[in-house]
């Protein structure tokens, strides 16, 4: 790509940064006062409102269809483009010829793409917040020139691997391989669990440089490395994970990599430890938190939508003490969550969050989440089994939200570790 080429793509995002049918919804509109009790995003505003509108504007896209998507266990993999027009996917990461968005308006766009599916939002930390991430964070020049744009815009799909079938938690243990090998390196391993990791473009696959020799001069032999993969390789196998209960509307990959052969240039030259690929991840936690408020927010919506309009024994189910005993204790556990989002995001803004900080709220909020879906799906009695009153499916997202990025254990471990200054790791 020239960089006459560049510019021209570059002024292409750019125009197609905000939609000009993007609705102007006050903050009030957005998240009415009965959802946020401590009025924590009433005075939300400019850029971050902005940002808020534009995520929630999919909503007319997604809403009419996504309960069949979800139905069939279908991927529409139009919905990358839409995402990539909209702007959605950069995750706060600098990025020539978009805006970049700050903590808090970051953070809105995850809730708010979650609020609609889980598996939307999973679109936005799969290709923005892992993919992208890794290519602004620890790629060369050459590569960010290759892949940056068309991963921001959605016309080209990206994929993370690093879970393995056999380490999940343990994924600094990951058996993949990367040998060096002639003038290039040979991956042979396999990954599971891995979005976009089949019908995309490029993954970031995560392996263990076996280079005795130090033919790549770099020093890394036995360390963890980031590898950019085009799917379109020999050697490069994947399948679509079937008989999912969660995330149905987005497909997760078992891949198989069998002597696939990339360039030397294929390596992400940052990428030296699983430090690295931590920083990675490190990032995007919080994005796990506000995903977990998005989903909590969706179900206690639709509890106080029914306990209004539902009439038993002659009167709304809202006029049920136990009822709304119900409905404050879900409101308490919301405010909670999303006290934690907004620190969260204030130790953004200053640069000052630490993992433990990032672990707490992943660990808070997604328990949050489940107790708040499981009181909903309660509350609305058969009815909450159905796909059309959307709690069943939120509550069945929130199972996947509340294991991937490091599941409840790990990052308790992280956390207990920080204040007692003993590791209970295996």
């Amino acid at each position: 790509m020239t960089s006459t080429d560049t510019r021209d793509t570059v002024a292409t995002a750019r125009a197609v940064v905000t939609p000009p049918s993007a609705p102007a919804a006050t903050p009030a509109e957005l998240l009415p006062p009965e959802a946020d009790h401590y009025a924590l995003f009433q005075q939300v505003a400019g850029e971050d409102l902005e940002a808020w509108r534009t995520a929630r504007s999919i909503a007319e896209e997604v809403l009419p269809e996504i309960n069949d998507w979800w139905d069939r266990g279908e991927y529409p993999l139009h919905l990358l483009g839409r995402l990539g027009e909209l702007d959605l996917f950069t995750d706060g990461l600098r990025l020539p010829g978009h805006r970049q968005l700050s903590p808090l308006a970051t953070g809105l766009v995850n809730m708010e793409l979650s609020r609609l599916d889980g598996s939307v939002g999973t679109m936005v930390g799969v290709q923005g917040g892992l993919a992208l991430r890794s290519i602004v964070l620890l790629g060369s020049e050459e590569q960010k020139q290759r892949w940056v744009e068309p991963i921001a815009a959605g016309t080209e799909y990206a994929a993370f691997a690093l879970t393995e079938p056999d380490h999940g938690s343990d994924s600094v243990s990951l058996e993949t391989t990367a040998r060096r090998e002639g003038d290039g390196w040979v991956l042979t391993g396999e990954k599971r669990w891995i979005g976009n990791g089949v019908n995309g473009h490029v993954t970031v696959v995560w392996a263990r440089v076996d280079d005795p020799e130090d033919l790549d001069g770099s020093g890394l032999h036995g360390q963890v490395s980031g590898f950019l993969v085009e799917q379109d390789l020999p050697g490069y196998t994947a399948e679509v994970i079937r008989g999912k209960v969660a995330l149905r509307a987005i497909h997760q990959a078992q891949i198989t990599l069998d002597g696939v052969r990339l360039r030397v240039e294929a390596r992400l030259p940052r990428a030296r430890s699983f430090k690295d690929t931590a920083r990675v991840l490190f990032a995007t936690r919080a994005g796990v938190a506000w995903g977990a408020l998005g989903h909590a927010t969706a179900c206690y919506e639709s509890a106080l939508e029914h306990a209004r309009t539902r009439i038993q024994f002659g009167r709304p189910l809202a006029k049920a003490q136990h009822v709304q005993v119900r409905l404050a204790d879900m409101l308490q556990t919301l405010t909670a969550m999303q006290l934690t989002c907004v620190r969260i995001a204030q130790l953004e803004a200053e640069g000052t969050i630490t993992p433990e900080q990032a672990s707490l709220a992943k660990v808070h909020n997604t328990r949050g989440a489940r107790s708040i879906a499981a009181d909903a799906r309660d509350l609305l009695g058969g009815s909450g089994i159905l796909l059309e009153n959307r709690v069943a499916r939120h509550k069945a997202d929130i199972e996947a939200l509340h294991t991937y990025e490091g599941t409840d254990t790990m990052q308790s471990l992280i956390v207990g570790r920080k204040v007692t200054g003993v590791s209970a790791f295996a």
